[in-house]
Protein backbone atom coordinates (compact mmCIF):
# COMPACT_ATOMS: atom_id res chain seq x y z
CA UNK A 1 0.00 0.00 0.00
CA UNK A 2 3.18 2.24 1.00
CA UNK A 3 4.53 1.62 -2.82
CA UNK A 4 0.62 2.85 -4.39
CA UNK A 5 0.66 6.03 -2.37
CA UNK A 6 4.32 6.70 -2.84
CA UNK A 7 4.10 6.31 -6.79
CA UNK A 8 0.93 8.74 -6.67
CA UNK A 9 2.79 11.55 -4.55
CA UNK A 10 5.90 11.08 -7.30
CA UNK A 11 3.99 10.81 -10.70
CA UNK A 12 1.11 13.48 -8.74
CA UNK A 13 1.62 15.75 -11.67
CA UNK A 14 1.31 13.68 -14.72
CA UNK A 15 -1.64 12.03 -13.11
CA UNK A 16 -3.12 15.52 -12.83
CA UNK A 17 -1.91 15.95 -16.49
CA UNK A 18 -4.26 13.13 -17.80
CA UNK A 19 -7.19 13.83 -15.47
CA UNK A 20 -7.42 17.26 -16.93
CA UNK A 21 -6.67 16.14 -20.64
CA UNK A 22 -9.18 12.97 -20.46
CA UNK A 23 -11.90 15.94 -19.45
CA UNK A 24 -10.98 18.23 -21.57
CA UNK A 25 -11.61 15.93 -24.37
CA UNK A 26 -14.52 14.41 -23.21
CA UNK A 27 -15.74 17.78 -22.65
CA UNK A 28 -15.22 18.84 -26.34
CA UNK A 29 -16.69 15.50 -27.62
CA UNK A 30 -20.22 16.34 -25.71
CA UNK A 31 -20.44 19.75 -26.77
CA UNK A 32 -19.59 19.87 -30.48
CA UNK A 33 -21.26 17.44 -33.06
CA UNK A 34 -18.58 16.70 -35.15
CA UNK A 35 -16.06 15.71 -32.96
CA UNK A 36 -18.59 13.27 -31.17
CA UNK A 37 -19.90 11.92 -34.89
CA UNK A 38 -15.89 11.60 -35.66
CA UNK A 39 -15.31 9.53 -31.89
CA UNK A 40 -17.82 7.44 -32.65
CA UNK A 41 -16.98 6.57 -36.11
CA UNK A 42 -13.35 5.63 -34.81
CA UNK A 43 -14.75 3.79 -31.97
CA UNK A 44 -17.08 1.93 -34.41
CA UNK A 45 -14.08 1.63 -36.83
CA UNK A 46 -12.13 0.08 -33.83
CA UNK A 47 -15.39 -2.49 -32.84
CA UNK A 48 -15.81 -3.58 -36.17
CA UNK A 49 -12.02 -4.69 -36.64
CA UNK A 50 -12.09 -6.19 -33.28
CA UNK A 51 -14.85 -8.49 -34.49
CA UNK A 52 -13.41 -9.10 -37.89
CA UNK A 53 -10.19 -10.33 -35.87
CA UNK A 54 -12.30 -12.41 -33.52
CA UNK A 55 -14.38 -14.02 -36.49
CA UNK A 56 -11.09 -14.34 -38.77
CA UNK A 57 -9.87 -16.17 -35.04
CA UNK A 58 -13.34 -18.64 -34.92
CA UNK A 59 -13.02 -19.83 -38.64
CA UNK A 60 -8.92 -20.52 -38.17
CA UNK A 61 -9.69 -22.49 -35.05
CA UNK A 62 -12.67 -24.37 -36.99
CA UNK A 63 -9.96 -25.33 -39.48
CA UNK A 64 -8.79 -28.35 -37.17
CA UNK A 65 -12.52 -29.84 -37.41
CA UNK A 66 -12.83 -29.68 -40.91
CA UNK A 67 -8.66 -30.64 -41.63
CA UNK A 68 -9.90 -33.49 -39.19
CA UNK A 69 -13.21 -34.75 -41.36
CA UNK A 70 -11.29 -34.14 -44.26
CA UNK A 71 -8.39 -36.32 -43.17
CA UNK A 72 -10.67 -39.43 -41.90
CA UNK A 73 -12.48 -38.90 -45.36
CA UNK A 74 -9.48 -39.22 -46.95
CA UNK A 75 -8.05 -42.38 -44.93
CA UNK A 76 -11.45 -43.81 -46.08
CA UNK A 77 -10.48 -43.60 -49.65
CA UNK A 78 -7.66 -44.51 -49.39
CA UNK A 79 -8.63 -47.76 -47.90
CA UNK A 80 -11.05 -48.24 -50.57
CA UNK A 81 -8.70 -47.94 -52.95
CA UNK A 82 -6.39 -50.32 -51.39
CA UNK A 83 -8.92 -52.64 -51.39
CA UNK A 84 -9.79 -52.40 -54.26
CA UNK A 85 -6.42 -53.28 -55.85
CA UNK A 86 -5.80 -56.01 -53.91
CA UNK A 87 -9.40 -57.39 -54.47
CA UNK A 88 -10.41 -56.82 -58.04
CA UNK A 89 -8.95 -56.43 -61.59
CA UNK A 90 -9.34 -52.73 -62.21
CA UNK A 91 -6.53 -50.91 -62.88
CA UNK A 92 -6.27 -47.64 -59.96
CA UNK A 93 -3.51 -44.68 -60.04
CA UNK A 94 -3.02 -44.45 -56.03
CA UNK A 95 -1.50 -41.10 -56.59
CA UNK A 96 -3.61 -39.33 -58.83
CA UNK A 97 -7.55 -38.41 -59.31
CA UNK A 98 -8.24 -40.57 -62.15
CA UNK A 99 -9.09 -44.41 -62.00
CA UNK A 100 -11.33 -46.47 -63.50
CA UNK A 101 -14.58 -47.02 -60.80
CA UNK A 102 -18.30 -47.61 -61.96
CA UNK A 103 -19.57 -44.57 -60.02
CA UNK A 104 -18.86 -40.93 -60.73
CA UNK A 105 -18.96 -38.28 -57.86
CA UNK A 106 -19.90 -34.71 -57.64
CA UNK A 107 -20.18 -32.20 -55.07
CA UNK A 108 -22.60 -29.58 -54.06
CA UNK A 109 -23.42 -26.90 -51.47
CA UNK A 110 -26.46 -26.74 -50.04
CA UNK A 111 -28.62 -24.02 -49.79
CA UNK A 112 -31.46 -25.13 -48.03
CA UNK A 113 -32.37 -27.91 -45.87
CA UNK A 114 -35.62 -28.63 -44.10
CA UNK A 115 -35.73 -31.33 -41.37
CA UNK A 116 -38.49 -30.23 -38.54
CA UNK A 117 -41.91 -31.26 -41.24
CA UNK A 118 -42.82 -34.91 -41.96
CA UNK A 119 -41.73 -34.50 -45.92
CA UNK A 120 -38.49 -32.59 -46.41
CA UNK A 121 -35.92 -31.79 -49.15
CA UNK A 122 -32.46 -30.12 -49.46
CA UNK A 123 -31.61 -27.41 -52.09
CA UNK A 124 -28.20 -27.86 -53.70
CA UNK A 125 -26.31 -25.21 -55.74
CA UNK A 126 -25.59 -27.35 -59.04
CA UNK A 127 -28.07 -28.94 -61.22
CA UNK A 128 -27.84 -30.07 -64.93
CA UNK A 129 -25.04 -27.96 -66.11
CA UNK A 130 -22.64 -29.76 -62.80
CA UNK A 131 -23.92 -32.94 -64.79
CA UNK A 132 -26.12 -33.37 -62.12
CA UNK A 133 -29.34 -35.69 -62.80
CA UNK A 134 -32.46 -37.25 -61.21
CA UNK A 135 -31.91 -40.58 -58.91
CA UNK A 136 -28.31 -39.96 -57.89
CA UNK A 137 -27.08 -40.85 -54.31
CA UNK A 138 -26.44 -37.69 -51.97
CA UNK A 139 -24.21 -38.23 -49.16
CA UNK A 140 -21.56 -36.52 -46.91
CA UNK A 141 -18.01 -37.83 -45.68
CA UNK A 142 -20.44 -39.20 -42.77
CA UNK A 143 -23.14 -41.12 -44.23
CA UNK A 144 -26.31 -41.16 -46.21
CA UNK A 145 -28.51 -37.87 -47.21
CA UNK A 146 -30.98 -38.48 -49.72
CA UNK A 147 -31.59 -39.19 -54.19
CA UNK A 148 -31.76 -36.22 -56.12
CA UNK A 149 -35.39 -35.70 -57.12
CA UNK A 150 -35.36 -32.82 -59.54
CA UNK A 151 -32.81 -30.58 -61.41
CA UNK A 152 -32.80 -27.16 -63.63
CA UNK A 153 -29.45 -26.30 -65.05
CA UNK A 154 -27.85 -24.54 -61.82
CA UNK A 155 -30.04 -26.29 -58.78
CA UNK A 156 -30.79 -29.84 -57.51
CA UNK A 157 -33.92 -30.59 -54.89
CA UNK A 158 -33.20 -33.60 -53.04
CA UNK A 159 -35.39 -36.57 -51.51
CA UNK A 160 -34.03 -36.05 -47.67
CA UNK A 161 -33.95 -39.47 -45.20
CA UNK A 162 -36.21 -37.21 -43.81
CA UNK A 163 -39.23 -37.62 -45.92
CA UNK A 164 -42.03 -39.99 -45.51
CA UNK A 165 -42.03 -40.89 -49.38
CA UNK A 166 -38.14 -41.73 -48.82
CA UNK A 167 -37.45 -45.89 -48.74
CA UNK A 168 -33.76 -46.92 -49.10
CA UNK A 169 -32.32 -50.79 -49.19
CA UNK A 170 -30.22 -50.64 -46.10
CA UNK A 171 -28.47 -53.98 -44.59
CA UNK A 172 -26.61 -54.74 -40.75
CA UNK A 173 -23.16 -55.06 -41.61
CA UNK A 174 -22.64 -57.97 -39.06
CA UNK A 175 -25.59 -60.10 -39.95
CA UNK A 176 -25.84 -59.02 -43.95
CA UNK A 177 -29.54 -58.70 -43.06
CA UNK A 178 -31.14 -56.17 -45.40
CA UNK A 179 -34.27 -53.89 -44.15
CA UNK A 180 -35.30 -50.63 -45.89
CA UNK A 181 -35.17 -47.72 -43.98
CA UNK A 182 -37.67 -45.14 -43.22
CA UNK A 183 -38.69 -42.29 -40.96
CA UNK A 184 -41.51 -41.68 -38.93
CA UNK A 185 -41.14 -37.75 -38.35
CA UNK A 186 -39.93 -37.54 -35.25
CA UNK A 187 -36.12 -37.09 -34.64
CA UNK A 188 -34.60 -35.72 -37.18
CA UNK A 189 -31.31 -37.64 -36.50
CA UNK A 190 -32.99 -40.83 -35.88
CA UNK A 191 -34.30 -43.06 -38.89
CA UNK A 192 -36.42 -46.40 -38.95
CA UNK A 193 -34.94 -49.95 -40.01
CA UNK A 194 -38.07 -52.03 -41.38
CA UNK A 195 -38.52 -55.68 -42.78
CA UNK A 196 -35.84 -57.17 -40.77
CA UNK A 197 -36.59 -60.81 -39.97
CA UNK A 198 -36.30 -62.35 -36.65
CA UNK A 199 -33.93 -64.72 -38.00
CA UNK A 200 -31.40 -61.53 -37.71
CA UNK A 201 -29.12 -61.28 -34.80
CA UNK A 202 -29.67 -57.60 -33.80
CA UNK A 203 -27.93 -55.58 -31.29
CA UNK A 204 -27.96 -52.15 -29.92
CA UNK A 205 -24.69 -50.52 -31.66
CA UNK A 206 -24.63 -52.60 -34.43
CA UNK A 207 -23.85 -50.94 -37.85
CA UNK A 208 -26.20 -50.05 -40.62
CA UNK A 209 -24.36 -49.63 -44.06
CA UNK A 210 -25.97 -49.31 -47.60
CA UNK A 211 -27.29 -52.32 -49.34
CA UNK A 212 -26.21 -51.67 -53.06
CA UNK A 213 -29.21 -53.55 -54.41
CA UNK A 214 -31.06 -50.15 -55.54
CA UNK A 215 -28.06 -49.13 -58.27
CA UNK A 216 -28.07 -45.61 -56.70
CA UNK A 217 -26.08 -46.18 -53.70
CA UNK A 218 -22.74 -48.26 -53.96
CA UNK A 219 -23.04 -50.84 -50.98
CA UNK A 220 -21.00 -50.08 -47.89
CA UNK A 221 -22.01 -46.37 -46.87
CA UNK A 222 -22.64 -45.84 -43.66
CA UNK A 223 -25.70 -44.90 -42.05
CA UNK A 224 -25.65 -45.33 -38.47
CA UNK A 225 -26.03 -47.68 -35.63
CA UNK A 226 -28.67 -49.44 -33.89
CA UNK A 227 -30.25 -47.42 -30.99
CA UNK A 228 -33.20 -49.27 -30.22
CA UNK A 229 -35.12 -52.64 -31.69
CA UNK A 230 -38.05 -54.51 -30.49
CA UNK A 231 -40.03 -57.84 -32.27
CA UNK A 232 -42.99 -57.16 -34.10
CA UNK A 233 -44.53 -60.56 -33.42
CA UNK A 234 -47.53 -60.04 -35.98
CA UNK A 235 -45.70 -60.25 -38.93
CA UNK A 236 -41.65 -61.82 -37.36
CA UNK A 237 -40.32 -58.71 -38.70
CA UNK A 238 -37.65 -56.26 -36.35
CA UNK A 239 -38.45 -52.42 -35.85
CA UNK A 240 -35.34 -50.69 -35.40
CA UNK A 241 -34.17 -47.17 -34.72
CA UNK A 242 -31.43 -45.87 -36.14
CA UNK A 243 -29.44 -43.20 -35.11
CA UNK A 244 -27.79 -41.72 -38.08
CA UNK A 245 -24.07 -40.67 -38.30
CA UNK A 246 -25.02 -37.91 -40.26
CA UNK A 247 -25.92 -34.80 -38.36
CA UNK A 248 -29.41 -34.27 -40.40
CA UNK A 249 -29.66 -30.59 -38.91
CA UNK A 250 -26.50 -29.44 -40.21
CA UNK A 251 -25.53 -30.56 -43.77
CA UNK A 252 -23.09 -27.91 -45.29
CA UNK A 253 -21.22 -30.21 -48.60
CA UNK A 254 -22.58 -32.91 -50.18
CA UNK A 255 -20.88 -35.42 -52.53
CA UNK A 256 -23.64 -36.81 -55.26
CA UNK A 257 -23.27 -40.54 -56.32
CA UNK A 258 -23.47 -41.61 -60.34
CA UNK A 259 -23.63 -45.21 -60.70
CA UNK A 260 -22.30 -44.99 -64.40
CA UNK A 261 -23.71 -48.81 -65.26
CA UNK A 262 -27.13 -48.20 -64.05
CA UNK A 263 -28.76 -47.74 -67.11
CA UNK A 264 -27.34 -51.40 -68.20
CA UNK A 265 -28.30 -53.11 -64.83
CA UNK A 266 -32.05 -51.59 -64.90
CA UNK A 267 -32.27 -53.40 -68.28
CA UNK A 268 -31.51 -56.91 -67.23
CA UNK A 269 -32.81 -56.29 -63.85
CA UNK A 270 -36.09 -55.87 -65.62
CA UNK A 271 -36.34 -58.70 -67.93
CA UNK A 272 -37.28 -60.73 -64.85
CA UNK A 273 -40.27 -58.53 -65.30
Amino acid sequence: MQQIINFLIKYKNTIFFLLLLSLSLFLTIQSHSYHKSKFVSSANFITGGLYDWANDVGSYLDLGEYNERLIRENERLRSLLYEKRAYDSVSIQIDSISYDSPYTVYSAEVISNNYSKMDNYLLLNGGENDSIKGDLGVITSQGIVGIVEETSNNYTRVLSILNSNSAINVRLKKSNHYGTLVWNGEDPNVVQLTYVPKIADVQKGDTVITGGKSFIFPEGIPVGIVRNYHLNKDDNYYDIDVQLFNDMTNIGYVYIIENNNKEELLKLDQKDE
